[in-house]
């Protein structure tokens, strides 16, 4: 029985690849949050806290339970149940995003002495990317898939990214994860308010680049 729960694949890929990713990424985001808002005296932090334990919890719940059924947690609308759990999902992303939004804006307004201009700035500008291209999830929904094109040929390892077809998780990895590398440059590496901002703008032209890709079904790859 272990065995075979191990060997579970979904659509040719191992059904443990997608909850692995999403309990991950979702843990990494999380701990930065946990570390981000220790910066705030709002005093209904807690609830923003123990709202991603609860949105976001759910989501990988499900997605768990759904690989070890050997069963689709996102696009799956073979039953009125999957059809409602599909959009408790999207609402819980949405949710999570939108209030992590929130934060930016108090990231805005407050004052904070204690931190320097150029990390806060990083702070700001992480937090607006990652709402931009969470939000862009909304798109790979709309799509019914996560590849434009094709879909066939090699993809990535683990990530199952296409190699040869649009992918439009690409983009939204690689903008959400702005709310970690843009603080971590501006940390080690920048600091200079202007030489962040300039980082904030490139990265977010690369994140944008890899939307357009993929959107126009072409692979980071593709020289067509």
């Amino acid at each position: 029985m272990t065995s075979k729960l191990i060997y579970i694949q979904i659509n040719g890929v191992n059904a443990w690849y997608k909850p692995a990713k999403f309990a991950l990424s979702m843990g990494i985001f999380s701990l930065t949050m946990g570390w981000y808002t220790g910066y705030l005296s709002y005093k209904y932090i807690h609830l923003y806290n123990w709202s991603l334990v609860f949105l976001l919890g759910f989501e990988v719940l499900y997605v768990t339970i759904q690989a070890s059924r050997g069963q689709l947690s996102h696009y799956n609308v073979r039953s009125a149940l999957y059809t409602s759990l599909t959009v408790a999902m999207a609402i819980s992303a949405i949710a999570a995003t939108l209030y992590t939004g929130y934060i930016g804006v108090l990231f805005c307004m407050g004052d904070f002495n204690e931190l320097p201009g150029y990390y806060l700035w990083a702070i700001r500008l992480g937090i607006f990317l990652f709402v931009v291209f969470a939000l862009e999830g909304a798109v790979i929904g709309a799509n019914g898939s996560p590849r434009v094109g094709d879909g066939g040929g090699g993809a990535v390892p683990f990530l199952n990214w296409s190699l040869t077809y649009g992918d439009l998780r690409i983009a939204h990895f690689v903008g959400m994860h702005a709310l970690q590398i843009l603080p971590l440059l501006a940390f080690y590496i920048f600091k200079d308010v202007r030489l962040v901002i300039l980082s904030g703008l490139l990265y977010g032209a690369l994140s944008l680049f890899c939307l357009l890709q993929a959107l126009n079904a072409r692979s980071l790859l593709s020289v067509r």
